[in-house]
């Protein structure tokens, strides 16, 4: 039997506009409906522009009595005297904005902001989780109404013209197909041109976006400029211009929505160990291992605690993830508080790794290899990545800069220690000094390594000497670096010391002796 459905899951995305946020940031934060009397007068928010006051934004009231954003605030005042002006602050309706994004993240990932005062999300495969598209645009409304801001959703077949069914039309849910004739139906208002553009397409008679489809393109475009079909295309619906998430969406998601919010730690920890167990089934799936991995957990009034615990190398190993989201969670600043309870919760792998599968018997890992990765993991987690450091090798020949210490639990750098024959003796001591310490030294020859150096007040004879190793200055960095000449020396008592002389006698007339390190 051949199946004629599309192989391909169609895109859907959610556009969510608050048309009132400013009034509605000013309601919440002044508690209006706790306080404000029924006859009190319309709102407004004003800035000034250019030297004069106009308005910003309104609230409903003010908008009943016919006042609109940009308005001149003495003309405003003319039409309605009871009015009362309050400041435009942008910068919080934003923030207001960005917190409501966090707490929509429990919808889908792929969630992007929608200027102004909206948001665009990629719901393709996420309904389901909510009862559907239905169940989901009405959670959306309820947890906007809940938080006290008005919406307006439209859920179509792209962004555009979700968009433009959200804040041109009372909205709602449009299967695909359906959504381009309710797109047409659109005034030309929903193009968002300038005003000059606008009002030339209505003298023309063109007042819908039908109007518009109806006619050929070349010459709108001749008249409108060239970039105005693609425009109009976007707004029916014939091109889907995918968003750009405000997170990148990690490679593997799991969610978790619950009918009842939970709190009980035990319950918390039980639903955290199965999404741990599905993502490593969904990682194992894929041939990849986590490097990291993020428990997202949503609570019942809008805030959201994310914690993040990663892995020296990939893994697919639940209870050992799990017990290093047990060590993270005990050492947090501020506990993970439940509220009033968690209504979801999210496992996400934003960074992975091709992870091979590995023979369990004959051939096994460097005896501790294990045991000493899982050590870092649990020490990163009790004390955060950068308590817990290794020292890794740097494209360096000066040797203060060879190494650099670098969490742990990152190993991003492919640089790789030499290898070295165990016979050999150390080529660089392992105690440097930072900065090296001057001496005094006697030598034989001017070029020649010291017969004796005096260093913190002590003479040194010496017995026996290697080099010199010549490393000239890094002239990209410093172009006033000297040549160092270094040597491995030994006095009478057995010690050893690394010795450099700064400067050749060609570059400066009285070069400098510094001692560099010890071997041990």
């Amino acid at each position: 039997m051949v199946n004629s459905e599309p192989s391909v899951r169609p895109r859907r995305y959610l556009a969510a506009w608050f048309p009132w946020l400013p009034s509605d940031r000013l309601r919440r934060q002044e508690r209006w409906d706790d306080t404000l009397p029924e006859d009190a007068p319309p709102v407004v928010l004003a800035e000034k522009i250019k030297g004069a006051l106009r308005l910003a934004a309104v609230d409903p009231a003010a908008a009943r009595a016919g006042l609109t954003p940009g308005l001149a605030l003495a003309d405003a005042r003319a039409r309605t005297p009871a009015l009362r002006v309050v400041a435009h602050r942008p910068d919080l309706d934003d923030a207001l904005l960005g917190r409501v994004l966090e707490d929509f993240g429990r919808f889908t990932p792929m969630i992007a902001l929608d200027p102004p005062h909206g948001l665009i999300l990629d719901v393709t495969g996420c309904a389901h989780l909510f009862g559907g598209e239905t169940g989901l645009m009405r959670t959306v409304q309820a947890r906007a109404e809940r938080a006290g801001l008005k919406i307006r959703c439209a859920l179509a077949g792209t962004p555009q013209i979700a968009r433009a069914l959200a804040r041109f039309a009372p909205g709602g849910r449009f299967e695909p197909g359906q959504d381009r004739a309710a797109a047409r139906r659109l005034p030309v208002a929903a193009l968002e041109l300038s005003d000059k553009e606008d009002e030339a397409l209505r003298r023309l008679g063109l007042k819908r976006l039908a109007d518009l489809d109806d006619r050929p393109r070349a010459p709108l475009a001749a008249r409108f400029g060239a970039d105005f079909p693609t425009r109009l295309a976007r707004v029916l619906g014939d091109e889907d211009m995918r968003i750009t998430p405000h997170r990148p969406p990690a490679p593997v998601v799991v969610d978790r929505v619950f009918f009842e919010p939970i709190s009980a730690p035990e319950d918390v920890e039980r639903v955290l160990s199965d999404l741990l167990v599905e993502t490593m089934d969904r990682l194992d799936q894929a041939g990849l291992g986590g490097r990291a991995f993020e428990a997202a957990f949503y609570r019942v009034d809008g805030e959201t605690r994310r914690v993040v615990v990663r892995t020296g190398r990939p893994t697919r190993d639940a209870p050992a993830t799990l017990r290093l989201f047990r060590e993270r969670m005990a050492a947090l600043a501020a506990p993970l508080d439940p509220g009033f309870g968690f209504d979801q919760m999210r496992m996400s792998v934003p960074w992975t790794q091709v992870l091979a599968p590995t023979q369990q018997g004959l051939e096994r890992e460097t005896p501790g290899e294990e045991a000493f990765s899982r050590l870092i993991d649990r020490l990163t987690a009790r004390l955060g990545p950068e308590a817990v450091l290794r020292f890794e090798p740097f494209a360096s020949h000066i040797p203060e800069r060879a190494a650099r210490l670098v969490p742990a639990a990152a190993r991003h750098g492919d640089e790789t220690w030499p290898d070295l024959d165990p016979d050999d003796p150390p080529l660089r001591p392992l105690q440097m000094f930072d900065p090296p310490q001057p001496v005094e030294t006697l030598a034989e020859v001017p070029d020649g390594y010291p017969l004796k150096f005096r260093w913190r007040r002590v003479l040194h004879e010496v017995t026996r000497a290697e080099g010199p190793e010549r490393i000239s200055g890094e002239w990209w960095r410093a172009p006033n670096q000297r040549t160092r000449d270094y040597y491995r020396v030994e006095d009478r008592d057995g010690r050893r010391f690394w010795l450099f002389r700064q400067g050749l006698y060609g570059e400066t007339l009285e070069p400098r002796w510094f001692i560099h390190g010890l071997f041990a």
